[in-house]
């Protein structure tokens, strides 16, 4: 058994979710994945695995009880979360893994070539890359856990949407101001999330069009 299988049940638990074996190991084969690759390719600053289990494992499965359904876009994915950690877990969801950085998306092609993942893809592009959009289409569902600026990741999310598309962005503190200008073109609506192990706030903002 592996040395975190244990906290990370427990986390995934407290969280409200009730996670097969199988999804623990995955979760756990791609952050053993994470601290190999991390070593030449500087994938996250976070380095200790105890700490990658907290602040990435747990604070990107604290949003699969309130995630939507279906296609999935990952916008500025990094090493993968929360969009591989949304795949290892919901097998029938298709996600799509985007990010600009080259050394990031060859980690997520390898670790999903040798799991053999059928249900997740990670691509190289910029985000406003016109053939890009053309290429991937629309999603019903857009998440992004780098984005500082919310607007920001509204406007790159834009041309990835459909009418009944929702943005799920990942949030520490409330951008008060940022939800008060988009009012006006979306309903909003703010989980706030509880992360095991993690004294910061953690919200989950979800804006449609109105």
């Amino acid at each position: 058994m592996h040395p975190f299988f244990q906290d990370l049940k427990q986390g995934s638990q407290k969280l409200g979710l009730d996670l097969s074996e199988e999804a623990l190991n995955l979760l756990l084969k791609y952050q053993d994945a994470l601290v190999l690759w991390n070593k030449a390719y500087n994938l996250t600053a976070i380095r200790d695995p105890k700490e990658m289990l907290v602040k990435h494992l747990l604070d990107s499965l604290s949003i699969l009880n309130d995630l939507p359904a279906g296609r999935l876009l990952d916008i500025g994915t990094g090493g993968g979360m929360p969009g591989m950690i949304i795949a290892l877990c919901q097998p029938d969801r298709e996600c799509v893994l985007l990010d600009a950085n080259g050394k990031k998306i060859r980690f997520l092609k390898q670790f999903i070539a040798d799991l053999k993942l059928k249900n997740v893809i990670a691509v190289q592009t910029r985000v406003e890359n016109e053939d890009s959009i053309n290429e991937l289409g629309q999603f019903d569902v857009i998440t992004s856990r780098a984005f500082a600026s919310l607007t920001d990741f509204v406007d790159a999310s834009k041309p990835y949407m459909h009418e009944q598309s929702i943005i799920a962005s990942m949030k520490g503190l409330i951008p008060e101001e940022e939800v008060e200008t988009l009012k006006s073109e979306f309903k909003i609506d703010i989980v706030a999330l509880k992360v095991p192990r993690l004294d910061e706030q953690r919200h989950l903002i979800f804006l449609k069009r109105i």
